[in-house]
């Protein structure tokens, strides 16, 4: 079983913008259930499907497999929940670690998270200067929240 340590920070000003070219995802649940999503997503010319468990602390279940990108265009439009999450997501490298920060669009325009991906829930890492308050643990700011929530809703 893959198994997937994720924390999450808001973002704030814009000198992340300036450290990696941009990547545009488009994504969609199959299943969003708190117990378990099941997400699509396009990002740049490939796509793939994840399944991801529950959360306990900043760990889940993780398994991802990649699939044809018409295959996933397809699902996106006609069997994802709606509305699907559009966001432009930058690779930033820092120290040891990759940071992902997404950039949200339309109904969640304005949101900025960072994501980082860890070994053990206790791994040490350097939070850049542009990293905010920490939501790991606010289901809010969940991809698959998100799409029944909106940012612009809050």
């Amino acid at each position: 079983m893959g198994v997937e340590i994720e924390r999450k920070f808001l973002v704030r000003g814009e000198a992340w913008k300036a450290l990696a070219e941009p990547v545009f995802f488009r994504q969609g649940y199959l299943s969003s259930h708190k117990e378990r999503t099941v997400r699509v997503r396009i990002e740049g010319d490939r796509a793939v499907m994840t399944i991801k468990g529950k959360n306990v602390g900043a760990s889940r279940g993780e398994w991802e497999y990649p699939i044809p990108v018409a295959d996933a265009a397809e699902l996106l439009d006609g069997l994802c929940e709606q509305p699907l999450i559009e966001k432009y997501r930058r690779k930033i490298a820092i120290g040891a670690h990759v940071w992902e920060v997404d950039e949200f669009l339309g109904a969640n325009a304005g949101l900025v998270v960072a994501e980082i991906e860890l070994a053990a829930e206790d791994e040490a890492f350097d939070l850049p200067e542009w990293g905010a308050d920490e939501v790991t643990g606010d289901a809010r700011y969940y991809n698959s929240n998100l799409i029944k929530q909106p940012f612009s809703s809050w």
